[in-house]
Order: C-alpha cells, then sequence, then structure tokens
C-alpha cells in the first residue's frame, strides 16, 4: 500500500511529467541524430512516429503546468494515450511493411497532415520524408528501429496505465 501512495505522490509531481518529457526529446534528438549524423532518410512513417513522439512530450509539458490538478493530469495523459497508442499503430504498420516481401509493399512519399498543420511545409528537416519505407538501414541487436519503436511506444503505454491507476487515486 505504501507503494501505491508513494506512486500516487510522485505522478502529483513536477518529476514524473518531467521524465516524461524529457523522454520524448530524447527521442526526437535520437531520431534527428539518426538523420543528419548518421546520413538515415526516414520514411513517411518514421515521420509519423516523430509526431506521435511530440505529442507524448507535449503530454509531458502540460503535465509540468500544474500536476497536483485532477483535470491538468487527465488532459496530458489523455494526449499521452493517443499519442502512445498511436505510435505501437504506426510502429507496428511500418514494421509489417518492411517484413512483408511484397515489392508493392510501400508508403506514400509525402505525409498527409492536415491542411491546417502543414508540418513538413512549416519545418521540413525534421518532417519532411527522405526515404523509403521498405528501407532497413540500421538494426541494434539484431532489431530494426520499428521493431524498437514497438518496444518504446509499448513500454509508454504500460507505465501510462501505471500513471492512470495513481491519477485517480484519491490520496
Amino acid at each position: 500500500m505504501e507503494i501505491i501512495l508513494m506512486f500516487s505522490a510522485f505522478v502529483r509531481s513536477r518529476t514524473s511529467w518531467g521524465i516524461l518529457l524529457l523522454s520524448g526529446v530524447a527521442l526526437e534528438l535520437a531520431a534527428l541524430f539518426f538523420q543528419y549524423v548518421m546520413k538515415l532518410d526516414p520514411c513517411v512513417m518514421c515521420v509519423y512516429q516523430r509526431v506521435a513522439v511530440l505529442g507524448i512530450a507535449a503530454a509531458g509539458i502540460i503535465g509540468l503546468i500544474a500536476p497536483a490538478l485532477m483535470l491538468i493530469r487527465v488532459i496530458a495523459a489523455t494526449i499521452w494515450g493517443i499519442s502512445a497508442v498511436w505510435g505501437v499503430k504506426l510502429a507496428y504498420e511500418l514494421y509489417k511493411i518492411q517484413s512483408d516481401p511484397n515489392p508493392f509493399a510501400t508508403c506514400s512519399f509525402l505525409p498527409d497532415f492536415p491542411k491546417w498543420m502543414p508540418l513538413h511545409d512549416w519545418l521540413p528537416s525534421v518532417f519532411m520524408p527522405t526515404g523509403m519505407c521498405t528501407d532497413i538501414p540500421w538494426t541494434f541487436l539484431n532489431v530494426t528501429m520499428a521493431q524498437w519503436m514497438i518496444v518504446i511506444f509499448v513500454a509508454y503505454v504500460i507505465v501510462l496505465l501505471l500513471f492512470l491507476s495513481s491519477i485517480f487515486s484519491r490520496r
């Protein structure tokens, strides 16, 4: 019971939301490192995953505003959940494209952002895809980047579920 109370207090602290923000920023910086230092061109699905990670970082910023307020925690957790689940979906779709031997299995060349938010026009150095979804240019421990992103987004969902159990606790 004491662990639950400690975790509940942690959820209400700025530290927890700051960690969420920093993890999102770290993943974005890693993506830019892969793109500009290692010269790995991002595909459109990779760009969408960047947006999902930015959504998670945005949830961290919102949670930092006033983590003691239930409304702020719920708004931040909702954005976190939508972004993390969307990220799992995107990463899994990319994994399927990369593992499918079908030569016609590919994705579009341009992102399909809403007309009111054309990120690829506003910041093409980050959001303009230049690679092909079928390419697997990098692996670590024999695991592709798409597979690592599945693991990362699933971890975000699991941590979110722990947060949700504490967000709604009374103490």
